[in-house]
């Protein structure tokens, strides 16, 4: 697995897979790395969206081991030269290389990676389905529709480390598989959630509403109105951003139940810079839909140094989580 490229693609996840035992390691990576390959297919605007769709469809055949490696290279190459960022370039020209990886992953491994990608590129091509006009912001229909997109986008990722975990890590979790799977599904789609609330002014400009219409209706609030009357938009967004707090409590409660410290630390790292986001969130009031709101590096750096030196125990843990409760 390139590191460099992991590094250059993800700030918080590359420093959260460190902490992990090398037989984690390389699938979680290697999974990482395609969803970010099929993200990055899925959001090159300057492409329609029907080729997008198609090239979605058939990078998804492909990881599944149904379509050849060099046919899905050759067609992501005229994705190459449209990306601004050299190291989305860099990540698409290597998808070659990974599809080999995934060949050569073990059978349990390979199978798990080939579960979650199928459902990351059907919540992508959904996505695209839903919002197919740019020049036009379109809303999500019910909370039922976010909930859908956060479980296929995220919510299935948690399942898919709580799978690999026990399989690899010895006395994985105090706690039964079950439970954890349940648990790790509701922490990823809290952590998309923060996701579309953080995100929520650029994919308003994009065309994108991840906030269910009938609560907007509710508040004389159509799309198109919210990023001119942010001040009328927050009683919705606050609303949304109790929910991803309360949401986020269950990777705090999945973090608790592991043994393994190392894991531990890695699997707490999201929830902590999660909860840290929700706090500037709701600090920033109105302007986070005009503004770029992330955790400062030497903030994450801090909380990586206290989870070090601590061993990841849970008393410290809890208490960095407790800091960002409002």
């Amino acid at each position: 697995m390139d590191a460099e490229i992991l590094r250059s693609v993800s700030r918080s996840f590359y420093l959260s897979i460190r902490f992990l035992p090398a037989q984690l390691r390389e699938p979680i990576a290697l999974a990482y790395l395609l969803a970010r390959i099929t993200d990055t297919v899925a959001d090159t605007a300057q492409i329609s969206t029907s080729v997008r769709t198609e090239t979605l469809n058939l990078l998804s055949k492909s990881i599944q081991g149904t379509a050849s490696r060099d046919v899905v290279a050759e067609v992501i190459r005229s994705f190459v030269s449209l990306q601004e960022n050299a190291r989305e370039r860099q990540l698409l020209e290597s998808l070659g290389n990974h599809l080999a990886c995934l060949e050569g992953m073990e059978h349990a491994d390979r199978t798990d990676i080939r579960i979650v990608l199928e459902k990351i590129t059907r919540g992508q091509m959904l996505d695209l389905q839903r919002f197919d006009n740019s020049q036009e912001i379109r809303a999500l229909s019910t909370a039922a529709d976010l909930d859908e997109y956060t479980y296929l986008v995220a919510g299935c990722v948690g399942e898919f480390w709580t799978q690999l975990c026990f399989r690899h890590v010895f006395q994985f979790s105090c706690r039964t598989e079950d439970e954890m799977l349940a648990l790790g599904k509701r922490y990823g789609m809290a952590l998309q959630l923060i996701n579309v609330l953080r995100d929520a002014g650029s994919d308003l400009r994009a065309g994108r509403c991840y906030f269910p219409e009938h609560e907007l209706n509710a508040a004389h609030l159509a799309p198109s109105q919210i990023l001119a009357e942010p001040e009328a938009f927050q009683p919705i967004y606050r609303t949304w951003l109790d929910k991803a707090r309360a949401r986020l409590a269950s990777g705090m409660e999945y973090s608790r139940a592991i043994r393994n410290r190392r894991v531990r630390a890695a699997t707490v790292l999201p929830a902590l810079i999660g909860a840290r986001t929700l706090a500037l969130l709701q600090a920033s009031g109105p302007t986070a839909l005009q503004c770029a709101v992330k955790v400062p590096r030497r903030e994450v750096r801090a909380m990586i140094l206290s989870l070090g030196v601590t061993l990841a125990s849970r008393r410290r843990m809890d208490a960095i989580f407790d800091r960002f409760k409002l």
